[in-house]
């Protein structure tokens, strides 16, 4: 089957006006100008019309069992108070309450142009009901914890390998996420490096994402680390910025997933390159927050590959009667605002290539190529052919059309 567009953003080569897409089994086996294709394969076409071609757009850092909270937390003062209210709404939540959160969240990300997703799972008994609920590719991450539950560590990560192992990849990979340093131990991070190199996972997890986490551990002070000094052995505190004590623990050496870093110290950006981690930012939840100016400059200057994510629906705010989505449109434009610096195709590239890269699929995602999967979107465009990228970083609301591995999974009713 042959998708015919006005104009094909493939990311990994430069735009092309009247462009194609030859696929077959459900990937792409050659993607370039329309005119070199007539004539030389005899298949079916789909014209997609006055519209931009993209690859599917990588999600590299979501929470979609929390999408039903969106815009019901109210900035908070500290990152602490963000923490306790967030426990607070989950306590009146029930395993469907997560269950239809999560398949609302799957459909808001088809609908605006994500096909793969890092989705980090805290209720382990989603993983059985919601991996294979939707086309996209979920690439989960069972979240641990341990400072409030005061359970064995050992035990933590055992549960957490064995349900993993169980799991049909088929569509997905999986992977451990300790939550973050200030909710676990140094205990629990040793197991999960352990169970992450025995079977080959890559491990994701908060890093640097607040002001309060970075003084805590920098510093031994601060709210958080007084918030938690009856919850937790503080020997780990005051030691070093949270980076350092991630390439201590071993975490930078598995395909390492750093969300956030917010917050840096000295040669934090170069640890963080040296090992080859990602890290992942969230433009929206950055601003919720009110976390100081991204350090995408210093991160992207050492060599550290920067994708981008939604984060959860509960760190965003309402916009008058709008509840926000999980648009990774939405986040591009909010990062185009904030930093005047990157180029549209730099935006894009944190929005596909960067995340491909970021979860080990480079070679597979993030790209139309010969080889890769055949995922891909449709935004609507009658513009001039040199202003397509910035409009596609500008764009909003819901897509013409996504495609999982040649085929269609969402379909704007208009179109």
């Amino acid at each position: 089957m042959i998708f015919r567009s006005r104009i094909l953003v493939s990311v990994t080569a430069p735009p092309l006006a009247d462009g194609a897409v030859f696929v077959s089994a459900g990937q792409v086996i050659w993607a370039g100008a329309w005119k070199d294709l007539v004539g030389h394969v005899s298949d079916s076409v789909v014209d997609l019309g006055d519209a931009i071609l993209l690859p599917g757009l990588v999600n590299a850092h979501c929470h979609l069992e929390y999408t039903s909270m969106a815009g019901a937390l109210p900035p908070p003062r500290t990152f602490p108070d963000w923490i306790k209210s967030i426990v607070t709404a989950k306590s009146d939540w029930c395993f469907s309450d997560y269950s239809v959160s999560w398949l609302n969240g799957a459909r808001q990300l088809l609908r605006t142009g994500t096909t793969t997703v890092a989705d980090i799972v805290s209720v382990p008994e989603l993983l059985d009901v919601t991996r294979d609920a939707s086309p996209l590719r979920v690439h989960s991450f069972l979240e641990m914890t341990g400072v409030r539950s005061r359970r064995n560590p050992r035990e933590i990560v055992g549960d957490a390998v064995e349900l993993l192992k169980g799991l049909p990849t088929a569509h997905g990979t999986v992977g451990l996420s300790p939550h973050a340093l200030y909710s676990t131990t140094p205990t629990l991070l040793k197991e999960a490096v352990q169970a992450a190199k025995e079977n080959q996972w890559r491990v994701t997890m908060h890093v640097a994402e607040s002001q309060a986490e970075f003084d805590m551990f920098m510093f031994a002070r601060g709210p958080m680390f007084d918030w938690l000094a009856p919850q937790r052995d503080r020997a780990d505190c005051g030691v070093g910025s949270p980076v350092r004590i991630c390439e201590q623990s071993g975490l930078l050496d598995l395909g390492f997933i750093a969300a956030h870093v917010n917050y840096l110290w000295q040669d934090d950006a170069q640890r963080l390159a040296a090992h080859r981690a990602s890290v992942v930012h969230c433009p929206q939840s950055h601003a919720y927050f009110r976390h100081h100016r991204f350090p995408r400059v210093e991160l992207q200057h050492a060599g550290v590959n920067v994708a981008l994510g939604t984060d959860s629906l509960a760190s965003t705010r309402m916009a008058g009667s709008i509840k926000p989505t999980l648009s990774l449109f939405d986040e591009m434009r909010a990062l185009a605002q904030t930093d005047s610096l990157l180029a549209p195709r730099d935006i894009l590239e944190m929005a596909t290539v960067h995340g491909a890269r970021a979860l080990g699929l480079s070679q597979s995602v993030g790209g139309l190529f010969p080889g890769s999967f055949a995922d891909f979107i449709a935004i609507p465009y009658c513009g001039c052919f040199e202003e397509a990228e910035e409009f596609a970083i500008s764009y909003s609301g819901t897509v013409n059309s996504t495609w999982i591995a040649g085929s269609c999974v969402w379909q704007k009713p208009d179109c």
